[in-house]
């Protein structure tokens, strides 16, 4: 390179003595331990819901449009499900009552750690779909059916009913979006004895600290 007056200039190279080297290799040994930690800490606060965000996670449809033979009172038709587990997915959970409050929308379970059944509606093991939901995650980290769209037909579920568990096997594992949740389907009478697992899933809307999709498993009494 020439400078404005003719002289030519050159640039000394730079050289890295043994000390920069080592500490450059430092440098990238830490940055390449970090990034695993990084992305996996990104990925979950993609899946993180608030919990004080005012809403379950999961929808259930107002009482108005459930069918009119859905809903039912299921006080004192013989001891209510205690216990939920799913071998395949390592779930082994206490069932907590759930009801709707005036506005229609199921409470949810206390725990993020535990599964909650549908109190005012059909009773495990008898005629009709039985309906079961829990949290997807939580500010912490996964929660009780953060794994739930990973069932697969043929899988089992089991319900301890008194002092019976009753086994269920799974047929379909579907998702829906909120704004279009097939009530009939999900909530609809059936002839033999069902189970509806139902979580949130899919995109999670920051702005309304909820998940745009739901995640529905039907399982039919073995």
């Amino acid at each position: 390179m020439r400078a404005s007056d003719g002289r030519v200039v050159r640039h000394r190279r730079y050289r890295l003595t043994p000390a920069r080297r080592r500490a450059a290799a430092l440098v990238l040994s830490v940055l390449a331990l970090a990034a695993p930690v990084y992305a996996g800490t990104a990925a979950l606060v993609g899946r993180r819901v608030e919990a004080a965000a005012g809403e379950s996670t999961w929808i259930v449809p107002n009482r108005i449009d459930l069918p009119a033979d859905a809903a039912t009172d299921a006080a004192g038709a013989g001891p209510p499900p205690s216990r939920l587990r799913i071998g395949a997915l390592g779930v082994d959970t206490a069932l907590e009552s759930l009801t709707m409050d005036a506005a229609g929308v199921l409470a949810s379970p206390k725990a993020y750690g535990e599964a909650g059944w549908f109190a005012q509606g059909t009773m495990p093991g008898d005629p009709g779909p039985a309906v079961l939901a829990g949290h997807v995650d939580s500010k912490t980290g996964p929660a009780v059916f953060y794994k739930l769209h990973e069932l697969k037909a043929g899988d089992k579920v089991l319900v301890l009913r008194g002092d019976a568990w009753l086994a269920f096997s799974v047929t379909a594992v579907e998702h829906y979006a909120k704004a279009h949740f097939p009530t009939q389907r999900v909530y609809g009478p059936t002839p033999v004895a069902e189970l509806r697992l139902i979580t949130c899933g899919g995109a999670f809307d920051s702005a309304r600290h909820s998940y745009r999709d739901n995640v529905v498993v039907y399982a039919v009494l073995s």
